[in-house]
C-alpha cells in the first residue's frame, strides 16, 4: 500500500479565511487518502509564508527524507499554492523530492508529472498565486506611498508618538508623553555639541518613561518625522523628497538641522566625543587623544594597597597613561588664562555685535529674495488664470501651471519660514552681557561645576580634541573668542592697533540662536601649547 505524508500549511493572514484552516485541510486530505486506499504517514503542520521554502517544519521534513528515514512515496497537499507561491523555487523543490523518491501532488489540482504537457498546467498553478501576491504587494505599496504623500505617518508610530483611532475608525498619530518630552530634551542636548550622543541617551533613559537602545536612539536623532516631515523614497523616475506631515512635530526644523550637523561632525571626529561620563575623576575623558597612536584616551582606576589610583590612558597597547589628578589640576590652572578684564569685555562685545549684524544682514537679503520669488510665482499663476477665464489658455495647461506654481511656492514658503525663525528678534545686548559675565570667571565655574558643566566648558573652548603627551597639550583648533582672550592676556596684541583688529577680525560663524556660553559656535584656527611641570 502507498504511504503519503500530508503537508498542511497556512500563513498567518490566511488562518481566518474560509477554506484555509488547518483542520479543514487535514479533513480533506485524510478523506482523499481513505478513498484512494493510501496510508497516512506523518502530518506536517506549517504556519509560514509560501514565498520561499525557508519554513521550519518543511526544513525539518527535508532533513528526514534525506536521511532515508522516511518511507513515504508521496507528499500530499490540497492545492499547489499550499506547496509554493514561487514558481522558480517550486520546480527546484519538486526535482529535489523526486530524487529522494517522493512525488508531490495536490489533491484538488492533480497532475501526472510523467505527461510533459502537464508541466504547462503546473506553471499556471504556481504562477497564479505568485502573480496574486505580487499584485497585492504592489497595491499595498502604492497605497502606502499615496498616504505618505498626503502627509500621513505609516506603520507603527516611532518613539514619542502613539497610534490612535477616532470614533469613525480614522487612524492618526498622536504625541505620547513622557517619551516626547524625553526626545525634545535629547535633541536640545545634542545640539549643544558638548556631550556625546551615547551619554545623552543614557541620561534620557534615566528620565521618566521608556528608554531607547543605542542604534534606535541614533536612528531617532536622524528621523525627520520629529520635525514634522515625511520622507518619500525614490521610485522609478520620481526622486526622493520630504513633505510636511499631518502629525504634530516635536522640534523645529532649525533644531533638527543643528543636531544633524553635530552628529556628522562627531562621525568625522571633528567634535569632542567619548564614552559615557560616569566617574568624577575623568571630566576630560573623550576630549583627550593619545600622542603615540592618536586614539582617544579613556580613564580607569587601579587599586593600590590603601586607595584607588586613577589614570587617563590609551585604549591600545601603546601603554601611554598619566595620573588623572595631575591632568585635571593642570586643566583648571590653564583655564585661568582665559579670564579677562572689564576693558576687554567691552572690546569683545563690540566685536560680537558687529559680527551678529553682518550675519543677520545676509539672512535679511535672502529672505527678501525668497519673498520676491514667491510674488513672481503668484503673479504668473494669476496671469494664467486670467488667460484661462478669457479662453486664451487650455484647461490642462492652466492646471499644470497652477500645480507647478503651488509646488514651487510651498518649497519657498518653507524656506522663508526657516529664514524668518533665524532672524527672530533677540535682546542681543542682554544676551551678550550674560554670556560675557559667565566667561569672565570661566575657571571658577569649571571648578564648582558638575560633570556636565565641566565638559561643556572644555568642549566650548576646544571644538576639537586635545592631544596630551604628559608635558604639553596641543590642539588643532581653539574657539576664536577664547583665542583672542588668551592672546590678549599674554600681551601679544599691540594696544595701539587693538581697535583696528576689533573692526577687521574675522570671527567666523556665529549662530543666530543666541550667545549663551554653551551654544556659542565661534570657530577659528590656532596652534597653542599649554606647558607645565608634571607632578610626580
Amino acid at each position: 500500500m502507498v504511504t503519503a505524508d500530508l503537508y498542511i500549511r497556512v500563513s498567518t493572514d490566511e488562518q481566518a479565511e474560509k477554506g484555509y484552516s488547518q483542520r479543514d485541510q487535514d479533513e480533506r486530505l485524510r478523506k482523499y487518502c481513505l478513498h484512494s486506499n493510501i496510508t497516512v504517514g506523518q502530518v506536517i503542520y506549517e504556519d509560514h509564508s509560501a514565498k520561499s521554502f525557508k519554513r521550519p517544519a518543511w526544513i525539518k521534513y527535508l532533513s528526514e527524507i534525506k536521511k532515508k528515514s522516511n518511507k513515504s512515496s508521496l507528499v500530499l497537499f490540497t492545492k499547489w499554492d499550499r506547496f509554493s507561491r514561487n514558481a522558480g523555487d517550486a520546480y527546484q523543490m519538486i526535482s529535489l523530492l523526486q530524487k529522494n523518491g517522493i512525488n508531490p501532488q495536490a489533491i484538488e489540482q492533480p497532475l501526472d508529472m510523467a505527461v510533459p504537457e502537464n508541466k504547462l498546467m503546473l506553471a499556471i498553478y504556481l504562477a497564479s498565486p505568485e502573480v496574486e501576491n505580487d499584485r497585492r504587494a504592489l497595491n499595498v505599496f502604492h497605497g502606502m506611498r499615496k498616504a505618505k504623500k498626503e502627509g500621513r505617518m505609516m506603520g507603527t508610530a516611532p518613539y514619542g508618538y502613539i497610534n490612535r483611532s477616532m470614533e469613525d475608525g480614522t487612524k492618526y498619530v498622536a504625541v505620547k508623553e513622557p517619551e516626547a518630552a524625553n526626545l525634545i530634551w535629547a535633541f536640545n542636548e545634542i545640539a549643544k555639541g558638548c556631550t556625546p550622543a551615547e551619554h545623552v541617551r543614557v541620561q534620557m533613559n534615566k528620565r521618566e518613561g521608556k528608554g531607547l537602545a543605542r542604534n534606535t536612539f541614533i536612528t531617532a536623532m536622524r528621523n525627520a518625522v520629529y520635525c514634522g516631515k515625511i520622507y518619500i523614497g525614490q521610485y522609478k523616475q520620481e526622486e526622493a523628497y520630504y513633505i510636511k506631515g499631518k502629525h504634530e512635530p516635536l522640534i523645529t526644523e532649525s533644531l533638527f538641522r543643528k543636531v544633524q550637523d553635530v552628529l556628522e561632525r562627531n562621525k568625522k571626529g571633528e567634535r569632542p566625543g567619548g564614552k559615557v561620563l560616569c566617574n568624577e575623576h575623568f571630566p576630560l575623558r573623550g576630549l583627550l587623544t593619545c600622542p603615540l597612536c592618536g586614539n582617544n584616551l579613556t580613564g580607569s582606576g587601579s587599586k593600590g594597597h590603601s586607595k584607588i589610583y586613577y589614570y587617563y590612558h590609551c585604549t591600545k597597547k601603546c601603554s601611554f597613561r598619566y595620573k588623572s589628578e595631575t591632568v585635571n589640576d593642570l586643566f583648571e590652572k590653564e583655564l585661568t588664562k582665559f579670564e579677562f578684564s572689564p576693558a576687554l569685555k567691552d572690546i569683545l562685545k563690540k566685536l560680537l555685535i558687529n559680527n551678529y549684524k553682518s550675519f543677520t544682514g545676509g539672512i535679511d537679503e535672502k529672505r527678501k529674495s525668497v519673498s520676491r520669488q514667491i510674488d513672481l510665482i503668484n503673479e504668473r499663476v494669476s496671469k494664467a488664470r486670467d488667460l484661462y477665464l478669457s479662453d486664451k489658455l487650455d484647461e490642462d495647461d492652466y492646471r499644470e501651471i497652477k500645480s507647478s506654481g503651488k509646488l514651487e511656492a510651498d518649497k519657498l514658503e518653507e524656506e522663508l519660514g526657516y529664514l524668518v525663525s533665524e532672524t527672530k528678534a533677540y535682546d542681543i545686548q542682554t544676551r551678550l552681557d550674560s554670556a560675557l559675565n559667565a566667561v569672565s570667571n570661566i575657571s571658577k565655574r569649571y571648578k564648582q561645576g558638575d560633570m556636565e558643566t565641566k565638559r561643556m566648558i572644555a568642549s566650548s573652548i576646544y571644538p576639537k580634541k586635545l592631544e596630551f603627551d604628559g608635558t604639553v597639550f596641543r590642539t588643532a583648533e581653539m574657539n576664536v573668542i577664547a583665542k583672542y582672550i588668551y592672546l590678549s592676556n599674554r600681551g601679544l596684541i599691540n594696544k595701539k592697533n587693538r581697535h583696528q583688529i576689533v573692526e577687521n577680525f574675522d570671527v567666523g560663524c556665529v549662530s543666530a540662536s543666541g550667545f549663551e556660553p554653551e551654544t556659542v559656535c565661534l570657530e577659528g584656527r590656532c596652534s597653542i601649547q599649554l606647558s607645565y611641570a608634571p607632578i610626580e
